[in-house]
């Protein structure tokens, strides 16, 4: 699998869109792509031992629920005509049917479903109406057809619509989606902490070269452990 794209060389600077109404403060959880298909053993594209994070991720949205910030999930909503789905994958721009829409594949896992999202498909919505859309939502999932989260048109606007002082990212793959989405981050000049118990990769070497480079780009790292703390 394709991994540690150089988004900040090969994407442009993140303009906002015009004036947004008043932001929520502080910090939101970002869970990227908990789905059946990747978390378990059995899932069509299963990230290896990633079903040992589920107790850890499941205190990530528990702790996130209590303290009332918001919970923002990625999602695979993949079918057959996607582009990148292939009976002869690459592994670089193509993989094997996964996360098909409606399957039990494309669930969340128990330990990660939100109770009440608020669907963002790749639809656009004109972005000054996003902050009204999200307004008193504490779960939101944006749907995605590509490993990169912000090819959804209405990641941008809800990001600013949030405008987060921090944002504590969880999930799967750290070599991939993880990795897709917290170099759309930083690009976009968001701080960023990363819960490493709460994550599990593809390739260990790829893992670590991802990291590596996160750190440089100012990530921060944790714990559940300490970010439950944090969030109580």
């Amino acid at each position: 699998m394709v991994a540690c794209h150089d988004f900040l060389d090969s994407e442009s600077k993140h303009r906002p869109f015009g004036a947004i109404v008043e932001s929520v403060a502080g910090r939101i959880l970002w869970d990227v792509d908990t789905q059946v298909d990747f978390m378990h053993p059995t899932g069509k594209l299963y990230v290896p031992d990633a079903e040992q994070a589920a107790p850890a991720m499941a205190r990530l949205v528990e702790a996130a629920r209590a303290a009332g910030i918001p919970h923002i999930a990625s999602a695979d909503d993949h079918e057959l005509t996607d582009p990148e789905i292939s009976d002869e994958p690459d592994f670089t721009n193509t993989y094997p049917p996964h996360c098909l829409r409606g399957t039990p594949g494309a669930e969340k896992i128990a330990e990660t479903k939100q109770r009440d999202p608020l669907p963002l498909s790749i639809v656009p919505f004109p972005p000054g109406l996003v902050p009204g859309i999200i307004e008193g939502r504490d779960e939101i999932l944006l749907l995605k057809k590509n490993f990169n989260v912000f090819t959804n048109p209405n990641t941008d606007p809800l990001l600013d619509a949030l405008d987060p002082d921090e944002i504590i990212v969880f999930g799967v793959a750290t070599d991939v989606c993880d990795d897709a989405a917290i170099r759309g981050f930083l690009l976009r000049g968001r701080r960023v902490l990363f819960v490493e118990d709460a994550a599990k990769g593809l390739d260990a070497d790829r893992t670590k070269a991802c990291t590596a480079a996160w750190r440089e780009g100012g990530v921060s790292f944790s714990t559940v452990e300490e970010v439950v703390a944090s969030l109580g």
